[in-house]
C-alpha cells in the first residue's frame, strides 16, 4: 500500500480476490502468501478441466456449432502468429487458454464458462511457472487442430477423444515437469 500510495483496504480486497482464486494463501496473524502447487494438485486440475471441457464440447456439439468453430479457428490462427512472434509464454499461454474458454462459451452454458474461469488462472499459472509446455512453440497451436476438426466432422466421440488426447498430454507434461521441480535438481 505504501509502495503505490493507496490505502490498505484496496491492497487486502486485491489480496482476497487473489485467494478467491485459489492463487494465495491466508495465515491468520501472519498475512498472505503464494500458493504453492504441487504436482497432485495439478494432475487434478487437468482432471476436473477434463470434464468440465467434456460436457461443454458435447453441449456445444448438440446444439450446433453455431459460428464458433470460425472462432477457434481464429483462435488457432492467433496460437500460430503468437508462436512465429515468438511471444512470451504468458501470452502464449493465455492464447491457448483462449480456445478452450471459447470452447465453453459456445456451450452456452454459463456455468461451464464460470468454472472454466476459475481454473484457468491455475492452469496458467502452473504452466508459467514451469516455464513452457512445448519445445516448440507452434506445437501448443497445432495440438488444437484436431479437435476443431473432429468439432467439424460432428462426430462427438471423436471430439471428445481429441480434447481428452490434448489436454492428456499438457497434464502429463506440467505434472512431470512439477514432479522434477519438488524433487529439486538431480545429482
Amino acid at each position: 500500500a505504501r509502495q503505490l500510495g493507496v490505502s490498505r483496504a484496496p491492497v487486502r480486497e486485491a489480496a482476497r480476490l487473489l485467494e478467491n482464486s485459489g492463487l494465495v494463501t491466508y495465515q491468520p496473524n501472519r498475512g498472505f502468501f503464494v500458493r504453492r502447487f504441487t504436482a497432485r494438485e495439478l494432475d487434478d486440475l487437468y482432471e476436473f478441466r477434463l470434464v468440465i471441457e467434456t460436457a461443454a464440447l458435447r453441449r456445444l456439439m448438440r446444439q450446433g456449432l453455431d459460428g464458433t468453430d470460425a472462432a477457434l479457428e481464429r483462435q488457432i490462427a492467433e496460437m500460430r502468429r503468437v508462436a512465429a512472434d515468438g511471444s512470451d509464454m504468458l501470452t502464449q499461454v493465455e492464447a491457448d487458454m483462449e480456445f478452450h474458454r471459447l470452447l465453453c462459451h459456445g456451450s452456452e452454458n454459463p456455468r461451464f464458462l464460470t468454472v472454466f474461469e476459475q481454473i484457468a488462472t491455475e492452469t496458467e499459472l502452473s504452466i508459467m511457472l514451469i516455464g513452457r509446455l512445448y519445445d516448440d512453440a507452434h506445437r501448443l497451436a497445432e495440438t488444437h487442430v484436431p479437435i476443431l476438426e473432429a468439432l467439424r466432422g460432428g462426430d462427438e466421440a471423436e471430439a471428445v477423444e481429441a480434447l481428452r488426447f490434448h489436454i492428456d498430454v499438457a497434464r502429463v507434461l506440467v505434472t512431470q515437469q512439477f514432479r522434477d521441480l519438488e524433487d529439486g535438481p538431480s545429482e
